[in-house]
């Protein structure tokens, strides 16, 4: 196991659960320029550790009462469901539409964070039945291009959650909660395929839960939304051209 694999993913945990994103589009990527098989290896390690992520910053949130469990529970329920189903079409599609389909959702999310950094806060959020609705049925989309793909979903879970009405930090610390549930989902529909590594998983494991407390803390404590909207955007975007430079030249 390399070393410089190692600190990459505790950077890597530290920066994304500042931002309620697990950080499963930097981990596969990571894994893949190391050398990994992308559909056998870097999906399903990538989604396991933005389970591990999630879950040690959202305890964090959690625990500092930045998250609506109950806004949270629609968006869950119907990304488990269609997480597995994501997850069972990866090899049904050829890898460089995968990263196709990834990179366009990146800069898709990217931009728009981008352009609503100078925004005010929302002050109020809609009615809890038509939030539920509304990202319950996004969860469903959402949860099934996070196993299909292995980007858990936090890119998107905070912008559905902003746009109807949550506060960026909340909407980041609420993400990380919901991302738990639903890359962890996907990490199993791979698993029942056979796809995992667990020496991979352990030594990561390790790195990320530390990486994860420290970022969270980080994010609470220092963090302007502003900021945070503007890291999310440029990471989204930066990674995505780093996937489209690869799939055309």
């Amino acid at each position: 196991m390399p070393i410089i694999l190692l600190l990459l993913i505790f950077v890597l945990a530290f920066i994304f659960s500042m931002l309620g994103l697990g950080g499963a589009m930097l981990y596969i990527p990571v894994f893949t320029w190391f050398g990994f098989d992308l559909k056998d290896v870097a999906i399903p390690t990538g989604l396991f550790l933005n389970s591990i992520t999630a879950l040690s910053a959202a305890i964090y949130y959690y625990r500092s009462k930045m998250v609506d469990v109950k806004g949270a529970a629609p968006i869950i329920l119907a990304a488990i469901m269609a997480a597995p189903v994501g997850a069972h079409f990866t090899h049904l599609i050829p890898t460089h539409i995968l990263m196709g389909l990834f990179s366009f959702a990146m800069i898709v999310a990217g931009s728009k964070m981008l352009l609503s950094a100078s925004h005010k806060e929302p002050t109020s959020l809609l009615a809890f039945k038509t939030r539920a609705i509304l990202t319950g049925i996004g969860g469903l989309f959402i949860g099934f291009t996070s196993g299909l793909l292995g980007i858990g979903g936090g890119f998107l879970f905070v912008p559905m959650m902003m746009a109807v009405g949550y506060p960026t930090k909340q909407a980041a610390a609420t993400s990380a909660f919901i991302v738990l549930f639903s890359s962890f989902s996907g990490f199993l529909g791979h698993a029942a395929e056979g796809h995992f590594n667990w020496q991979i998983l352990i030594f990561c494991t390790i790195a990320v839960i530390i990486g994860a407390q420290l970022g969270a803390k980080v994010m609470k404590e220092k963090m302007k939304a502003r900021w945070i909207k503007q890291m999310f955007g440029i990471l989204l975007i930066s990674v995505a051209i780093k996937f489209s430079w690869k799939i055309f030249f």
